[in-house]
């Protein structure tokens, strides 16, 4: 059976004046919303570029969310095994 849907992912990033950027990115799969964290700091000697700290953080925010988008089908797999039920095995006795 065929299957299409569509998956929303929102990524917010904010850089303050201390150069540290922050990233949230939001899934939003229509059943679950999930958001990854993820920050990046400016060395103090290194030039500043935004950029650069905006990939950083947005890359560590996925990295986050797709962890916890794992984590979540790992335990959907478990939750089906369980709920199958058990397979008899035959057990042969001497005779």
């Amino acid at each position: 059976m065929p299957h299409t849907a569509e998956w929303k992912i929102g990524l917010h990033l904010f850089e303050d004046d201390g150069g540290t950027t922050k990233a949230h990115a939001v899934l939003d799969t229509g059943t679950t919303t999930l958001t990854g964290h993820g920050t990046a700091h400016c060395n103090p000697t290194d030039a500043n570029v935004p950029e650069i700290g905006d990939e950083l953080a947005a890359g560590r925010a996925m990295d986050d969310l797709a962890q916890q988008l794992l984590s979540l089908a790992v335990g959907d797999i478990e939750d089906v095994d369980r709920s199958r039920p058990g397979i008899r095995q035959v057990t042969e006795h001497p005779v």
